[in-house]
C-alpha cells in the first residue's frame, strides 16, 4: 500500500474542532479513502478583542490507487 499526505488549513468561526472537521470534509469531496488526519498547529485571527476565526493546520493521509 502507498499512502499520500496533503496539508490543508481548515477554518471555523466556532472552534478548532470544527476547523479540523471542515478541512477533512473539503478534502473528502475530491480525495477518496482518507485514512487519517494529523493536526499540526492551531492558530486564530482576532478581531475586537475576541477570536474571530479559528484555524487548524492538518495533514490528511489517504491511500493511493494504481
Amino acid at each position: 500500500m502507498v499512502v499520500k499526505v496533503i496539508e490543508l488549513v481548515g477554518t471555523s468561526h466556532h472552534n478548532w474542532t470544527e476547523a479540523v472537521d471542515n478541512a477533512v470534509l473539503e478534502a473528502s469531496k475530491t480525495v477518496d479513502d482518507i485514512m487519517g488526519v494529523e493536526v499540526t498547529n492551531f492558530t486564530a485571527n482576532v478581531g475586537k478583542g475576541h477570536i474571530a476565526e479559528y484555524k487548524a493546520d492538518v495533514k490528511i493521509a489517504f491511500q493511493v490507487h494504481h
